[in-house]
């Protein structure tokens, strides 16, 4: 296989410098040139062609941001951002996402680790990996797009299962990961405020994105969305958002259910972790779970999903035609553990007993 082509863009030599030289520690990868600010890599994605581009967000002549909106007008190419963990870096990396940016890793290279090979690991491994996934979608001619949106792979197979009775469960469990911050609002956006369930959502993100996300969800979303803080109480048409570099369980005294945030355990990778927060809905409401695995890298809810489907819950998972990333997924059904798997548009609607 011929190695995927990168263009680096960011207005600082010094930062241009340090990722081209990680991502040519890795054989499948070929930086094929770089850029300083958003208007020439416009320019050079439609001239070079590149399978990824590794873009900034502050950057003179034209911002990452409207970078990422006409390179997916015109040229539609998946973009991983830099950001900085602030609570501005957050909302700005949101307004990337949206704008159809696949993915995103802090710009300070400490935040991700201390160890100068783990980084350039890290960051070849999600170069890869959105190139990977793009390469198997057929992309269109840009005419017939949605905005936003990267490439538009195959038609999903139909969904053949009737609708979801809501008064057979308790919860809704949702976890996510990359590609899920999109994923998991275009679901909530679906629910009528009047929706009769709690939502428990976990989605891997920095403990400083986290506010600015559950924000942006409420503001967007019928439903009420917050970041969930130790005690909050469970209740219809509340979703609470995992607080990034923690756990969140969930547990039952008396009929009463709330939220337990909790510090993470070293041995834990995923900070918050699915399987973490669906074990312990398995716990607490036995078969009354409706668990959702969207979009993600890696197979984090695979095992919590086995549990749940032990006392007799369902688990749906997003299909590999609209994922970003069909690992979390792509784990439950290959597991055989997902009841349904459903294009991402019907998720939601789904979700209401309607769909």
């Amino acid at each position: 296989m011929n190695p995927f082509r990168v263009l680096v863009v960011d207005d600082s030599a010094f930062f241009r410098r340090r990722i081209v030289e990680m991502l040519k520690s890795d054989p499948n990868l070929e930086v094929v040139d770089t850029a300083a600010n958003g208007r020439e890599a416009v320019d050079k994605t439609r001239s070079l062609k590149p399978d990824v581009v590794t873009m900034d967000i502050e950057m003179p002549e034209m911002d990452g941001i409207s970078a990422v909106r006409r390179i997916m007008a015109a040229n539609p190419t998946p973009v991983l951002m830099f950001s900085s963990l602030t609570h501005e870096g957050a909302k700005a990396t949101l307004d990337a996402l949206e704008a159809g940016a696949m993915d995103f890793l802090p710009k300070s290279f400490d935040d991700i680790s201390k160890n100068r090979d783990e980084v350039a690991r890290v960051l070849c491994r999600r170069v890869t990996s959105i190139a990977r996934r793009a390469r198997s979608m057929v992309r269109p001619a840009p005419t017939a797009r949605a905005p936003g949106a990267a490439t538009a792979p195959a038609a999903a197979p139909a969904d053949t299962g009737g609708p979801v009775n809501l008064r057979d469960f308790g919860i809704v469990a949702i976890g996510a990961s990359t590609g899920g911050p999109v994923a998991l609002q275009k679901v909530l956006q679906a629910l009528p405020g009047n929706f009769p369930l709690p939502l428990v959502l976990v989605q891997h993100m920095p403990a400083t994105f986290t506010p600015a996300f559950a924000e942006r969800l409420n503001q967007q979303c019928a439903i009420e969305v917050k970041e969930a803080t130790d005690g909050d109480e469970l209740k219809p048409g509340l979703a609470l958002l995992a607080p990034g570099g923690k756990q969140m369980t969930v547990e039952t005294v008396a009929g009463r259910s709330k939220v337990r945030i909790s510090e993470s355990e070293p041995s834990q990778h995923y900070r918050p972790c699915v399987d973490v927060t669906f074990t312990s809905v398995a716990n607490s409401y036995g078969g009354k779970v409706l668990a959702v695995v969207l979009t993600g890298m890696g197979a984090d809810g695979r095992e919590g999903a086995r549990l749940l489907k032990q006392r007799g819950s369902k688990v749906w998972a997003q299909d590999e035609a609209t994922s970003v990333i069909w690992g979390m997924p792509g784990a439950v059904a290959e597991a055989g553990l997902a009841d349904r798997v459903l294009p991402l548009a019907t998720i939601g609607p789904k979700l209401t007993g309607r769909g």
